[in-house]
């Protein structure tokens, strides 16, 4: 394989974790400005949704032309298909991240107490940044063990989710509560999904460091209730 596509597939690589630290910067303000109920911090969330969705499109036409001129094979071809997939799930990240921006400034008209609800989703926040982060980390080192970790990480936040969901369900019974309720438990939500695709970059991971496909979780395994 002639330099010049390692030296391109590199520059893809690098601009993949550039694009990484944009979706987790993204993420920690629609965080914070979910606890905060900042609104004006939700709008510059929603605002860098442009952004990424330009380094999104930049890097799938980079992988593109990068296949149509060049015939990687072994490691190379898993590098720039794991390139490709990581590429899509971080724009997924981005997308629920603007998702919970979105819904944080829908409650600002909404006289609800909402502080346990609130303190779960902070916990299921910290938890899918860290995941987002070990991913990111694995692929750049290709750690298959960190990488494998992500299943661990990816059940501590479906246990907050359901004590998000538990927090929702003890509230009462009037219009405002309950819009509050289902606007927290899509929010909720979103989040799970943030670590799902963390797993997911995991498991990309697995793929470009051993040449298989493997699934971190185990969908047939019941959840425990604790």
């Amino acid at each position: 394989m002639r330099q010049p596509f390692h030296e391109e597939l590199s520059q893809l690589e690098a601009s993949l974790q550039e694009e990484g630290a944009l979706v987790l910067r993204v993420l920690r303000s629609a965080l914070n400005a979910l606890a905060r109920g900042d609104d004006e911090l939700a709008d510059e969330v929603i605002g860098f949704d442009i952004e990424i969705d330009r380094r999104y499109l930049q890097i799938e036409s980079g992988v593109q032309s990068l296949l149509a001129r060049q015939t990687p094979v072994a490691i190379d071809l898993r590098l720039v298909l794991a390139v490709l997939r990581v590429n899509l799930h971080l724009e997924r990240i981005a997308d629920y991240s603007v998702t919970v921006a979105k819904l944080t400034k829908l409650m600002g008209g909404l006289d609800v107490s909402g502080e346990a609800i609130l303190s779960s989703l902070e916990d299921m926040g910290e938890r899918a940044e860290q995941m987002v982060r070990v991913a990111l980390d694995s692929f750049a080192d290709r750690d298959a063990e960190k990488a494998a970790s992500l299943n661990d990480l990816d059940e501590l936040i479906d246990r907050a989710n359901r004590h998000a969901i538990e927090d929702v369900l003890s509230l009462g019974d009037s219009p405002e509560e309950r819009e509050y309720g289902l606007r927290m438990l899509v929010i909720s939500r979103c989040v799970e999904r943030i670590g799902d695709h963390a797993v997911d970059i995991g498991e990309q991971v697995m793929y470009l460091v051993t040449g298989e496909h493997r699934e971190l979780t185990d969908a047939s395994v019941p959840p425990t209730l604790s």
